[in-house]
């Protein structure tokens, strides 16, 4: 199994991603990320391969890959279709530096998946407004 990273440009936290995927969903179904390049490593990451979204600088949060196919942008021009399971998954974040397009992530590299009761040790001891950020961040 082999998983992708991608920047998630322009969203600022997971609640935000969540509500432009709502949004798109609604209005252009299946959920989907249109990307240049069709990942030529596609059959390895169809054996329950994610997309990992970096978002602020962090690795937080993957989606699963459904399928992966041929696509076309609003301008006709051809793509691949990343599309998407619309179910979130917090991971355990992890810094990222900026990169361009998107990244083969190997099984295991990737961020443990976060239970999402689970209460990261030290967690009580922040100030309430760092506690809240770091969580809309998808870092806690």
């Amino acid at each position: 199994m082999l998983h992708l990273s991608k920047l998630c440009v322009g969203i600022r936290d997971v609640a935000h991603l969540r509500a432009v995927q709502r949004a798109r969903l609604a209005t252009d179904p299946p959920l989907r990320h249109r990307t240049r390049n069709i990942p030529r490593r596609a059959a390895e990451i169809m054996a329950g391969g994610s997309l990992y979204w970096v978002i602020a600088g962090a690795m937080v949060v993957r989606q699963r890959i459904l399928d992966i196919r041929g696509d076309r942008r609003d301008d006709g021009s051809a793509c691949a279709g990343l599309i998407l399971d619309a179910a979130l998954v917090p991971v355990a974040g992890r810094l990222m530096k900026p990169f361009q397009g998107w990244r083969y992530l190997a099984a295991e590299d990737a961020p443990p998946d976060l239970a999402a009761s689970a209460e990261v040790p030290g967690e009580a001891d922040l100030p309430p407004a760092l506690r809240r950020e770091l969580r809309a961040l998808g870092l806690l």
